[in-house]
């Protein structure tokens, strides 16, 4: 397995429990973890959309994992995707101030998985 390959597989099995987290039950996960309520279905409907967001992309993750066909999308598609996530938390850190603790470990990783696969894409990192 390549250094590559197990990144991609780390970063799909890494969001899994953030994918469903969102969306399998987003009423009770909200509550639990951020005492965030969720009083419409509307709220409840993003979230899952968020969780479908996740999950196709960590389709493509594993897929890229296994096949090298896939590896390069799978690749920009993790620098994209988590580096688009940490750029709307910086924002929102200076605008809103400072969050869940949680949230705040989610953008350490984003950055950190972000400017991971970014250097595997530029061949710093084999």
């Amino acid at each position: 397995m390549t250094l590559k390959s197990f990144f991609l597989g780390f970063a799909a099995v890494g969001l899994l429990p953030i994918a469903l987290s969102y969306g399998l039950a987003p009423r009770a996960a909200m509550r639990a973890l951020y005492g965030l309520e969720l009083p419409t279905p509307n709220g409840s409907h993003i979230f899952r959309a968020v969780m479908g967001l996740y999950l196709a992309m960590i389709v493509l993750w594993t897929l890229g994992a296994y096949d090298p066909v896939y590896q390069f999308a799978a690749l920009v598609s993790v620098a994209v995707f988590m580096l688009g996530l940490a750029a709307g938390r910086l924002l929102s850190l200076l605008v809103d101030g400072m969050p869940h603790f949680l949230l705040f470990v989610y953008f350490v990783l984003e950055v950190v998985l972000g400017v991971i696969a970014l250097m595997l894409l530029r061949g710093i990192v084999q």
